[in-house]
């Protein structure tokens, strides 16, 4: 059974519609995978045409229409063809076919859902003022908070890392108090069911500390002793293959050599800062716990190189293939 696989365009004023293009045109030589762009259309026919990928692009009207690049816009607005970066219309767009894409999933039309960038400055000026970011999203669509952020990607002798965090939006001063048990043990629930998903043979989940050196036996404060250190044993009790809390400055460099699968860090950049060292191209965002299939590539909009043809498509090619890899697992 051929599956399909929407792309939500992000901001269209971004190098969103270019990777995705690009992306869908060096992927679909593997197999036969049906997409739908979701998004303006005109912009997907201008690139396509710019950058001469020869993809035969379709208006969607059915799943059951013959071809295998479908476009589709949510967002009825028109807009003009040298749209300025990151304007409230584009960031509207970017919204709606964000939320298209869901749906679609939701209701069980589409395999997975892979989203290009959005520019979050962009969308709350636009009015959408409590928006955090597309994982947070997607979760208030699905009505579900038990959702946890992944990143992963291999290095150039393709060993890979694969990185949960238990805290992701939010300042460095608000992390010790927002960082609790349950999120911790949901991090290493998610990245264990992920490592399963993938179908490694094992799922040997490393957690790191909060303070330097894992808070030195308390030296640098007590969450280690306090919190982590009792998650994690009991998260041992119910029979997760988990250890820490490790040194934030080791645990990388050991899970990339292969002792650990994944690695649930404790914030934001602890996490994202040695993945993007090892993996700044083909990096992968995939949002665990949701009742469907999400990945997206680990960058932005890069308003300053849109349109220029010189986008690394790379990260979203990497997307595609982990939201295909899931799909025929999952089936």
């Amino acid at each position: 059974m051929t599956g399909w696989v929407g792309i939500s365009l992000g901001d269209v004023t971004g190098v969103g519609p270019e990777v995705a293009l690009k992306a869908v045109a060096a992927e679909a030589r593997n197999d036969d995978t049906r997409y739908l762009f979701i998004g303006d259309d005109q912009v997907l026919a201008r690139l396509n045409q710019q950058f001469a990928l020869g993809l035969s692009l379709k208006k969607f009207f059915s799943y059951d229409d013959e071809g295998r690049f479908f476009t589709t816009n949510p967002f009825l607005e028109k807009f003009p063809v040298n749209l300025p970066t990151g304007s409230p219309g584009a960031a509207r767009a970017a919204i709606e076919s964000l939320r298209d894409g869901a749906q679609r999933c939701l209701r069980g039309e589409l395999d997975a859902l892979v989203t290009a960038p959005v520019n979050k400055e962009a969308i709350v000026r636009a009015g959408q003022k409590n928006f955090v970011g597309q994982t947070e999203f997607l979760s208030d669509l699905a009505r579900t908070s038990r959702t946890v952020m992944m990143l992963l990607g291999p290095d150039d002798k393709d060993r890979w890392l694969r990185v949960a965090l238990a805290t992701i939006h939010i300042s460095i001063q608000s992390v010790p108090k927002r960082l609790t048990a349950e999120k911790i043990t949901l991090a290493i629930e998610l990245a264990a069911q992920a490592c399963r998903d993938l179908g490694l043979p094992r799922a040997r989940v490393a957690v790191a500390g909060l303070n330097p050196h894992a808070g030195e036996g308390g030296e640098f404060g007590d969450e280690e002793i306090e919190m982590i250190t009792p998650t994690i044993a009991a998260a041992k009790k119910r029979g997760f293959d988990v250890v820490g809390p490790l040194s934030g400055d080791t645990v990388f460099y050991y899970a990339l050599r292969g002792d650990y699968d994944a690695v649930v860090a404790m914030y934001h950049d602890q996490g994202l800062a040695p993945l993007k060292a090892v993996a700044f191209d083909s990096g992968v965002n995939w949002t665990l716990g949701l009742p469907f299939i999400r990945t997206s590539p680990d960058h932005g909009t890069a308003y300053d190189i849109a349109g220029k043809g010189i986008a690394n498509p790379s990260s979203m090619i990497a997307a595609i293939r982990l939201a295909k890899q899931l799909a025929k697992n999952k089936r």
